[in-house]
C-alpha cells in the first residue's frame, strides 16, 4: 500500500519501489523525502555496484565524492539488520557524514549492521535491482531516471 513513506525510483532497469522507515532513522527519512521532491535523485547513477553486495547511488558526479547541497546528516544507527533489499546510508569514515548517497543490498552484509543507517527496504522490484549493471566504476551504468514519492 502506498503511503507518505513510498518512494517509487524508476530506473533504467524498471521501477524499484522502496518503504521509507521513518520509525528507524527519521531525519535521513526526511531528508531523502526533501532531495526527492527537489528532484535531485533524477539522472543519478548507480556508481558503485558489487556483486552479491550492494548497488549504490546519489552522487551528484556519478563517482561517490560528492552530495546534495545540504548539510551531512548525524547517524542514526539502529538494530535493523543489512539484509536484501535493505536500504542503507553510505558515508565517509566519520558516522555523521551521510548526505545524498545510498545503498541497496543485493544479499546479507550484516557486518554493516549497527555502522550504517538503515532507512528503508525494497518491497517491489528487486528484480529491477539485481538487473543494475555491476563495476566499480559501472562502464555505462544504470541510473535512477526519475525518483518520486508515491504520495504527497
Amino acid at each position: 500500500m502506498a503511503t507518505e513513506n513510498t518512494l517509487i525510483l524508476e530506473t533504467t532497469q524498471g521501477p524499484v519501489t522502496i518503504e521509507m522507515r521513518p520509525d528507524l532513522a527519521p531525519n535521513h527519512v526526511a531528508h531523502i523525502q526533501k532531495l526527492v521532491n527537489e528532484g535531485f535523485y533524477d539522472g543519478i547513477v548507480f556508481h558503485r555496484v558489487i556483486e552479491g553486495f550492494m548497488a549504490q547511488t546519489g552522487c551528484p558526479h556519478g563517482t561517490g565524492t560528492g552530495g546534495s547541497k545540504y548539510p551531512n546528516l548525524k547517524q542514526e544507527f539502529n538494530a535493523e539488520p543489512h539484509v536484501r533489499g535493505v536500504c542503507s546510508m553510505a558515508r565517509a569514515a566519520n558516522p555523521d557524514s551521510a548526505n545524498s548517497q545510498f545503498f541497496i543490498c543485493f544479499d546479507d552484509a550484516r557486518f554493516l549492521d549497527r555502522q550504517y543507517t538503515v532507512w528503508g527496504k525494497v518491497t517491489e522490484g528487486m528484480e529491477n535491482v539485481d538487473k543494475i549493471k555491476r563495476g566499480e566504476p559501472v562502464q555505462n551504468p544504470d541510473k535512477i531516471v526519475k525518483a518520486r514519492m508515491a504520495a504527497p
